[in-house]
């Protein structure tokens, strides 16, 4: 059997604990082992092992809510011949100290790898290097070498703000949040996500992005209309969108199994909601749709909190509140399956 590659995801610092269910969840799709060493609820950097690199990068590709994803190379001592194998002719590399990228290379650590680097053919280009290593410690006993193996593009989640969309609402999810909620109910090729409060399309269009066949539905038109809009603008045509009742639409509802349920349900007074309260809209339709999902599948709900709109046999396996801006905060919350042990 294969050694697993170690690795470390250092998590970004909006809203910790919601960074921490997204890798974990992520950990769960992809098949990989988060170290018990890493459970400390603020920790910032999480160890995990995954089967191969192909795994690892798709780690890096995936998730939203960290900078990047490194590989354990080894101890001062055991990485120094690992260091100097690797190294190839014209490869360029650099070192940095972690936690202090900018800082200058004159720590002697730094020079020193970089020196076993060159003896073996390859050169230094802190610019544009080929690859990019991380010293971390904070002393030569302690010293352990780490090699990116990506960083999180950001600036591409970002890029996708609903103000930048063709589509647009006052109030709209960060697609930071949104791409982790779409993580937090495992979206990826081959599953199927059902939104049924689908709005402008911001978790579709995360889901989507990620290789998931998605449904969506909304009692507005208008909503159906620009969150097609929107999906394509992102390059995620053809989605299948619904208009009308949600509620007789999953009653209606005969094309097979969903394996997660991902929506933002309605809040604020522009929510086009009929006239019916939004507590008792989700508490009617949730439970419709939510009947359409697999056993073993999910339901991620963004909402402003309350009770549960589930009841038995689903359970309450995250919540976490992200304040969005000034007093509003949204809860982000999975509900899965109590396995039943008769």
């Amino acid at each position: 059997m294969n050694a697993r590659l170690e690795l470390e995801v250092e998590l970004s610092g909006e809203v910790v604990e919601l960074a921490r269910a997204e890798l974990a969840s992520l950990a769960e799709g992809l098949v990989a082992s988060i170290s018990s060493e890493s459970t400390r609820p603020a920790a910032r950097i999480v160890a995990l092992d995954v089967a191969d690199m192909e795994v690892a990068r798709e780690l890096v590709a995936r998730v939203s809510l960290a900078h990047r994803v490194v590989r354990v190379i080894g101890s001062e001592a055991t990485a120094e011949e690992r260091l100097l194998a690797e190294s190839k002719r014209g490869v360029s590399a650099s070192f940095r100290l972690r936690g202090h990228p900018t800082a200058p290379g004159s720590d002697p650590r730094i020079h020193r790898f970089a020196q076993i680097w060159k003896s073996g053919g390859g050169t230094i280009d802190l610019d544009h290097p080929a690859r990019r290593f991380w010293v971390d410690g904070s002393d030569i006993a302690s010293s352990r070498l780490l090699e990116e193996v990506g960083a999180v593009d950001r600036g591409a989640i970002q890029a996708r703000r609903i103000s930048r969309l063709p589509f647009s609402r006052p109030v709209g999810l960060d697609p930071k949040f949104a791409r982790a909620a779409a993580n937090l109910a495992l979206a990826g090729p081959g599953r199927r996500i059902v939104d049924p409060f689908v709005g402008t399309g911001a978790l579709l269009a995360e889901a989507a992005l990620l290789g998931a066949d998605v449904t969506g539905v909304d009692v507005d038109l208008e909503m159906i209309r620009g969150a097609a809009r929107n999906l394509e603008a992102v390059g995620r045509p053809g989605a299948r969108l619904l208009g009308g009742d949600s509620g007789m639409l999953a009653e209606q509802f005969t094309d097979g199994w969903f394996d997660a349920l991902l929506t933002d349900a309605p809040y604020g007074r522009a929510s086009g909601t009929g006239g019916e309260p939004v507590s008792d809209l989700i508490a009617r339709v949730l439970p419709l749709w939510a009947r359409r999902v697999r056993d073993d599948g999910r339901v991620v709900l963004v909402t402003a909190g309350g009770p549960d709109p589930l009841s038995e046999p689903w359970r309450r396996t995250v919540s976490v509140p992200v304040r969005q801006h000034r007093s509003l905060t949204r809860e982000f919350r999975v509900y899965r399956r109590s396995v039943s042990l008769t």
